[in-house]
């Protein structure tokens, strides 16, 4: 479109060239003998400049002819004539001529110039306009990619989540199945018989209960709304607590549980719950995977501070200083291949995760719970063989 109209345009300005010629010529001849010739010569050139304008080079030219024509014939004596009597009126005329044509060029060539520039600032923006569309619908493209990723992913969580819940529920509610059978049937049972079966309900209740309350809790993890209440928690209370609630998971296989608390322990700003939900995971964690007549080690000592961790993974840094407390849960099981090292922490996790109660949803609501207290944990291999995995905790202050 720009070029047709660029082609038509040397019509246009040839015929409003000519026709303004003409008009001045007529408007100004009456008063030719009271004028310099100066004057005329001036106003004709306009013409020029209106036809190259609006009209390009080609009108320019077209029209510097017909101004120099009507010079001559209308001011130049004889008046009328195309004829020049004086050589000084030829050489001025070919010289008005000359600038008419020069001038005409120059302003064609500079209006060339600026349509050009005009129509390339046209493009610009036109592709500056598709860039931003192209830019909008690649958003567009990848914000569905990224939604189609999450529900992917959530799809393959969900699996995961009925395969675990079918499994880990299971296995308590069999044993509970069972021994409610037994009891059922009418066997006549001695006290320590009747004693051990109704202590394996109660084991497996719990067991029940601390999955039920590891899904509640990271499902409230993922809706932000599981923020700790902060107190100050005397930490060799709470592990000693926990140990002594959760003993009933070592008896069956002799494993035993020795805890190494570093002495004046400084207390803890924690949420009572969550910590005891997190030590209850490592400890259930461990005891899964302890030999039979192995042992868990639960160490604590004052650390450097949350940020800090362990320095080297699992160990303590034991520099007395009070910025933080670090707690490890070892065992002496087979330990975590090296390739579930790093993801060990997330939930629906194959390899030893897996193991873990929900598949590794212990162990992820144990890294929610940690970093939501400003802590980190970390999991590693002893030399000697197990596991060991360590988290810090801060210490309380006023």
């Amino acid at each position: 479109m720009g070029r047709h109209r660029l082609t038509s345009r040397p019509w246009i300005g040839v015929g409003i060239g000519v026709l303004s010629v003409v008009v001045l010529t007529l408007a100004v001849s009456p008063f030719r003998d009271h004028l310099s010739r100066a004057i005329p010569a001036l106003l004709l050139v306009l013409p020029v400049v209106a036809a190259g304008v609006l009209g390009g080079r080609a009108a320019a030219v077209a029209t510097a002819v017909v101004a120099t024509v009507a010079l001559n014939i209308g001011f130049i004596p004889p008046v009328g004539s195309a004829r020049v009597a004086v050589p000084d009126d030829a050489v001025a005329l070919v010289v008005f001529g000359l600038v008419a044509l020069t001038v005409g060029t120059l302003v064609a060539l500079e209006e060339d110039r600026r349509r050009a520039a005009e129509q390339r600032a046209e493009e610009i923006n036109a592709m500056h306009a598709r860039f931003q569309a192209l830019v909008a619908e690649r958003e567009h493209l990848r914000q569905e990619a990224d939604r189609v990723a999450v529900m992917e992913q959530v799809d393959v969580q969900r699996a995961a989540l009925l395969r675990s819940v079918s499994h880990d529920l299971r296995t308590p509610l069999s044993s509970i199945r069972a021994v409610a059978s037994d009891l059922r049937s009418g066997e006549v049972h001695s006290d320590a018989v009747r004693h051990e079966l109704l202590g394996l309900v109660c084991v497996q209740a719990e067991r029940l209960d601390r999955i039920v309350a590891n899904l509640l809790s990271l499902s409230r993890i993922e809706a932000g709304a599981f923020q700790p209440d902060r107190q100050a928690v005397d930490l060799e209370e709470l592990v000693r607590e926990v140990t002594s609630r959760l003993q009933p998971l070592f008896d069956d296989d002799a494993i035993r549980v020795d805890c190494h608390l570093g002495r004046d322990l400084p207390l803890v700003d924690v949420d009572y719950v969550q910590i005891d939900q997190v030590l209850s995971n490592l400890l259930e964690n461990a005891a899964r995977f302890s030999p039979p007549g192995g042992a868990v080690h639960v160490h604590a000592v004052a650390g450097a501070g949350a940020g800090a961790g362990a320095g080297p993974v699992g160990r303590p840094s034991g520099n007395g200083s009070t910025g933080c407390v670090e707690v490890s849960v070892s065992d002496e099981g087979p330990g975590i291949p090296p390739p579930d090292l790093a993801r060990i922490f997330e939930p629906f996790r194959a390899g030893r995760a897996a193991q873990d109660s929900v598949s590794g949803v212990g162990l992820a609501l144990c890294k929610a719970i940690v970093e939501a207290h400003g802590g980190m944990i970390t999991a590693a291999n002893n030399p000697a063989g197990g596991a060991r995995l360590c988290f810090t905790l801060p210490v309380r202050h006023g």
